[in-house]
């Protein structure tokens, strides 16, 4: 990131400039809310659909830096949910997705510096996590999610960290703000200080089935399900397709016995949903869940507001947006 710093002034202080941009937010949100953002680093590894609806309310927002890490090129399957990809193959050829996304993001918000990060999301060491205080990732394996969540959870500053995955009409964001503290407005206009405690992905996803309660959505052990299998087998993310289908009930109805959980807890029509999803994003559904990134993302940042612990979930089939807290016996204390 080239030792990117955020926006502000002398000693943190918003320039005139600022004020009179971001004005109508600041007083949603107030000042000091805006001065914290405009001091935060955020990398994002995975530039979909999904992360890039996140980018544009984040960079519109004002945050001081925006790092994208995607090596991977442009191709035209990136041009059904990406919009910041301009579908002429003259421009996005021969380019990867972070460099293209990136150039159209400094459009939407001279003020905010936007760049590339180039690299393996599977190689990040915590030294370079350290420029950071928001990471987000998506359509990375579960192997990379645990190992960058695991990294940040490990330096001296607190990195919160967030995955998102939309697959079709489904999407799943998980968020880990390690110990969070925040201020929460309380009826009649009196504030309170709050602070919560947030299990690692490792931990949120370890809880046997049979201690949750009864009423989680089915959408959380499907995702368990998939990633499960994708791990085992050795696919990336996406990757299977319905002729996996067999293989993957078999995997359910065990994942289901073992943790004494009844399998008709997790509709067979569900779990073909997804595989039949592979990494196809339904655009409306990318609004969403980047907004509601965008918004956890604010109040992380701000320190304002509940923010969501720990999962959200949304279907389309039924337009509902569920967030889920996972139970852990024993939170790290890291």
């Amino acid at each position: 990131m080239d030792g990117a710093v955020g926006g502000g002034g002398a000693e943190g202080e918003l320039t005139a400039q600022e004020t009179a941009l971001y004005d109508r937010q600041i007083r949603v949100w107030g000042v000091d809310a805006q001065k914290r953002l405009s001091k935060a680093h955020v990398l994002v590894c995975g530039m979909n659909g999904t992360t890039i609806e996140f980018c544009k309310n984040i960079v519109l927002a004002g945050v001081g830096s925006l790092s994208l890490m995607d090596d991977h090129m442009v191709t035209e399957d990136d041009l059904n949910a990406n919009f910041l990809i301009p579908p002429d193959e003259s421009i996005y050829g021969g380019r990867s997705r972070a460099e293209v996304c990136c150039e159209c993001l400094k459009d939407f918000n001279p003020m905010v510096r936007v760049s590339v990060e180039k690299g393996d999301p599977s190689l990040i060491d915590g030294e370079f996590l350290d420029k950071f205080d928001i990471v987000v990732v998506s359509g990375a394996s579960l192997k990379i999610k645990l190992f960058i969540n695991d990294n940040c959870r490990k330096r001296s500053k607190r990195i919160a960290f967030y995955a998102i995955d939309c697959k079709d009409s489904c999407g799943e964001i998980f968020i880990d703000l390690q110990k969070h503290s925040f201020v929460q407005k309380k009826p009649g206009g009196d504030t309170e200080q709050q602070e919560l405690t947030y299990p690692s992905l490792q931990e949120a996803i370890s809880v046997p089935w049979n201690n949750l309660p009864r009423k989680t959505t089915k959408l959380y052990f499907a995702m368990r399900v998939l990633e499960n299998y994708e791990l085992s087998e050795g696919c990336s993310p996406g990757e299977t397709t319905l002729s996996d289908i067999p293989a993957v009930l078999a995997r359910m109805k065990d994942m289901c016995n073992k943790m004494s959980l009844n399998e008709s807890h997790i509709p067979a029509a569900l779990m073909e949903r997804l595989l039949a999803a592979g990494k196809k994003e339904h655009p409306p559904v990318c609004a969403i869940l980047g907004g509601i990134l965008g918004q956890e993302v604010i109040k992380s940042i701000s320190c304002k507001g509940d923010p969501i612990k720990n999962f959200f979930y949304f279907d389309a089939a039924d337009g509902k947006g569920v967030s889920e807290d996972i139970p852990t016996p024993h939170p790290s204390a890291n």
